[in-house]
């Protein structure tokens, strides 16, 4: 692995083209010019994280019977108010602190690792959080540390993850990013129904919208993607496809998109505790103006993301001018303009072997298997009158930088297009 791939992914690649919602030359018959398209810089980084706050679970703990201690029992507890604590067969090892870490820790080594952001996503049902309040100390310490770490080189994002385990609402996990507040899960009557209500008036903390996610996803989950309206479609609008850095959840992104979610593919690496911040390789990118708090959470509200088992793999694209995650007018001639690269030219795993556009049920409308190569642009013209979404996939020699590399499979999922039927 090259030490410095993280490094050269900061050579970011401009991206002219943002959909602008207006009439070409509206404002110049006001005697105005058009305003200038947006360009988009590509950030990477990790939107699912957990700290010395996720005290539940996590490899602070060994099973007493592998340690020779006596204590033997089931799963996690839960209290009646819903605070979730150990396994009675959990102990905590001896240097456990240095495993998990404060939410500043996690921030401070993400930075050293080359993040451009990172997300902490503690469980909210943990003992830390109660009495579930907006000014728990747990909650204010995340918010504030992550508002220290936040520069001009690093963004540091505060949420949390809402774990439905129990029903009967539906179940699954999601996070909330940039929230003023927070809910638990697992406390009487909450579930992902009331949620989404919870998330249509939920105020933002300090700049930038509030946003969340669909973890970790099952095919099926949160009663098979029911409860969606117009509404919790604009704050939902991220999938994490990949998690823990090779766990790929493709069947639940075609089943959201085919439901009607619009979601854009992220990548969560969902680790708890420091371990995984220099040794996961997978990465969330975003588009985004600028390396600012708004700016990134701009760029996840409006689903200009991707998410990749290659860590510096540089992807976008547009389709009639305008950037992936973008909405269009019903069109029926769709001018795709791909650009694949990867700034590793040394190494031939990072070649670009195949891209694919894909459509509604994830049937596979166009392939391209260019001459194997480290930069690759595609320029298809489709034309359809039913589909309701498209969206890219793309292949490298030796199957991303994760462990167990295929290149059968593929290494990054792109944001969609939708038109809009």
């Amino acid at each position: 692995m090259n030490a410095n791939k993280d490094t050269r992914s900061r050579n970011r690649f401009l991206l002219l083209g943002a959909m602008i919602f207006c009439l070409p030359g509206n404002n110049a018959l006001k005697g105005q010019a058009d305003p200038p398209s947006p360009v988009f810089h590509l950030y990477c980084g990790n939107l699912h994280s957990h700290t010395a706050y996720t005290w539940s679970h996590g490899p602070q703990f060994a099973k007493a019977a592998a340690e020779g201690g006596k204590k033997k029992g089931g799963g996690i507890v839960v209290s009646p108010e819903g605070v979730q604590s150990p396994a009675k067969s959990q102990v905590p090892k001896a240097d456990w602190a240095t495993l998990q870490g404060s939410p500043a820790a996690h921030f401070a080594l993400a930075r050293t690792n080359g993040y451009d952001f990172y997300a902490v996503t503690d469980h909210s049902q943990e003992a830390a959080f109660a009495p579930t309040s907006a000014t728990n100390a747990a909650w204010l310490t995340t918010k504030k540390e992550a508002n220290a770490a936040t520069d001009s080189h690093f963004v540091a994002l505060a949420g949390f993850e809402y774990s439905e385990n129990n029903g009967p609402g539906a179940t699954g996990h999601l996070n909330v990013f940039n929230s003023a507040e927070y809910l638990n899960a697992l406390a009487p009557g909450k579930d992902l129904p009331y949620l989404y209500q919870w998330l249509k008036t939920a105020q933002p903390n300090d700049e930038g919208p509030v946003v969340a996610s669909f973890n970790h996803p099952g095919a099926q989950q949160y009663n098979n993607w029911a409860g969606r309206d117009p509404q919790i479609t604009e704050i939902l609008t991220l999938l994490e496809i990949i998690n823990s850095n090779n766990k790929i959840h493709y069947a639940a992104f075609i089943n959201a998109l085919d439901q009607g979610w619009k979601v854009a593919p992220i990548c969560g690496n969902d680790n708890h505790g420091f371990w995984g911040i220099p040794r996961h390789t997978s990465r969330t990118f975003l588009l985004a103006t600028n390396r600012t708090k708004a700016a990134l959470l701009d760029a996840m509200k409006n689903r200009r993301a991707y998410a990749s088992l290659e860590r510096n793999l540089q992807c976008r694209y547009t389709v009639n001018g305008a950037i992936m995650g973008a909405t269009l007018n019903h069109p029926t001639v769709l001018a795709f303009a791909i650009t694949i690269s990867d700034p590793d030219t040394t190494d031939p795993a990072d070649k670009i072997l195949k891209l694919d556009i894909v459509k509604d049920g994830g049937a596979v409308v166009l392939t391209h298997e260019p001459a194997p190569g480290h930069s690759v642009e595609w320029k298809p013209t489709l034309q359809d009158t039913t589909s309701k979404y498209f969206f890219v996939r793309v292949w490298n020699a030796g199957g991303g930088d994760a462990p167990e590399g295929d290149p059968a499979k593929p290494v990054a999922w792109l944001a969609p297009v939708w038109t809009g039927r």
